[in-house]
């Protein structure tokens, strides 16, 4: 079912799964947090959001995916810089 961008980072903190009515913004089962094919986000086992700050601020994107970081990073727990998130185990790709 389609919701909200809200209702998305609120299903992610949750450990839910989630889409918006774009499917550009969304959340799986296994944690992760998407913004069209850019993994932004993970929910660990224990429940700590972490995501990555892909805004002006950070490593700009797209202004759609700024957007989905803003709606998120209310939800968060952190915030890591993309440098950061690149080589982190969350990321799902090494820099090299």
């Amino acid at each position: 079912m389609a919701i909200k961008n809200k209702q998305v980072a609120a299903a992610w903190r949750a450990g839910q799964s989630a889409t918006n009515h774009r499917r550009s913004f969304y959340c799986l089962d296994d944690g992760s947090l998407w913004s069209y094919n850019l993994k932004i986000g993970q929910r660990t086992p224990s429940g700590f959001c972490i995501m990555a700050n892909y805004t002006a601020s950070g490593e700009f994107k797209s202004m759609t995916t700024s957007c989905h970081i803003g709606v998120a990073r209310v939800v968060a727990h952190q915030v890591w810089h993309p440098k950061v998130w690149d080589v982190s185990q969350f990321s799902h790709r090494l820099p090299f």
